[in-house]
């Protein structure tokens, strides 16, 4: 049975419980310290290579003038290649062509990077200064089927450390993902849906059962 957790509304107004000092903040919460610290290093520790070597998947978080932007990125295992234990780089496989987080990058190069990896309960996080790059000798070295991403992130790492496994372990992540989508969670095509205005009768399953089709082209080329 799944937990409902309560809701509060907040009004829009001005709120006099928010927090807006690092004093305030830290009445609440104590200063961290231990391995709590000293666990943040400028370079990728050898613990941190295995993660990174071994993770599908990413959420790259950037900011720009127009706002933040968190976005998943993920390829085979390993699709993130470590260049030395400062610098790592992220091919740019096929999407929707928005580039939100790209052009955040071209005016804010600071990024914050998340690795994870299917059934670690564990992450982790690397925080530095992001580049776009095109040149042709590291776009080549993402080749895959014939197909090279049309530009590579590098990121400059400044800050590199584990996050502790609450969060996964409170959401029961994995275990619960193995079982699928549950029941009333949207798909793809109930966004689509709600996009187009749309009402045509099995919209929702048509879009979905041709977008499962059209999606192992888009993978890597047929760009868009």
């Amino acid at each position: 049975k799944t937990e409902m957790r309560c809701r509060v509304k907040i009004s829009p107004k001005s709120n006099s419980f928010a927090l807006t000092t690092m004093e305030q903040l830290r009445e609440i919460y104590k200063a961290p310290s231990g391995r709590t610290v000293d666990k943040v290093f400028d370079y990728i520790t050898p613990p941190g290579r295995k993660m990174i070597e071994a993770s599908p998947l990413i959420m790259l978080a950037t900011s720009g003038k127009n706002g933040a932007d968190c976005s998943p990125k993920g390829d085979g295992p390993g699709f993130v290649h470590i260049l030395d234990k400062h610098t790592v780089a992220i091919p740019d496989r096929p999407g929707n062509n928005r580039l939100d987080g790209m052009e955040n990058i071209v005016e804010n190069p600071q990024v914050g990077v998340l690795f994870m990896v299917p059934g670690s309960n564990i992450t982790y996080r690397i925080n530095g200064r992001a580049e776009i790059s095109v040149d042709p000798e590291l776009l080549n070295s993402f080749e895959f089927r014939g197909n090279i991403p049309r530009t590579v992130m590098l990121v400059h790492v400044e800050q590199a450390y584990s996050h502790c496994p609450k969060a996964f372990v409170r959401s029961n992540m994995w275990k619960e993902g193995a079982k699928g989508a549950p029941d009333g969670a949207p798909t793809h095509g109930d966004f689509a849906k709600f996009v187009e205005g749309n009402e045509e009768d099995n919209f929702v399953e048509k879009f979905d059962e041709e977008y499962k089709e059209r999606i192992k082209n888009e993978l890597y080329g047929n760009h868009f």
